[in-house]
């Protein structure tokens, strides 16, 4: 009612002057999301996937390696279990999930490779 066209026109200015101010602010936490997924996220999300194809592609006679340091051959393979011969005679029953890594017939073990 008692406002001069002048004032109506400056405070329609400092509205988008806002807009442009709160995009400024926001542009670096996006900025540090988009770094943290390519960083952190991403890399995760690849290691499970190769992780669970490994899984995946257990077969009778594999040698694995536990997350204990554990190396055994596996005997039997189950939907959610798979039986490991850690010795001679010797065989238990570990969870698919807790095998760290399947090593190949030609790679040497690690005390091999001093020797």
């Amino acid at each position: 009612m008692f406002a001069t066209p002048a004032f109506a026109q400056t405070a329609a200015d400092a509205s988008a002057g806002g807009m442009q101010a709160m995009l400024l602010q926001i542009a670096p936490l996006i900025g540090l999301f988009a770094l943290f997924y390519f960083l952190m996220i991403r890399p995760q999300q690849k290691r499970m996937k190769a992780h669970q194809n490994m899984l995946a592609a257990l077969k009778r006679n594999d040698v694995v390696v536990l997350p204990s340091g554990v190396v055994g051959k596996i005997v039997r393979v189950e939907d959610a279990e798979v039986g490991v011969e850690i010795a001679q005679g010797v065989t238990v029953k570990v969870v698919k999930g807790m095998i760290s890594s399947v090593r190949t017939r030609s790679e040497p073990a690690a005390n091999d490779a001093k020797a």
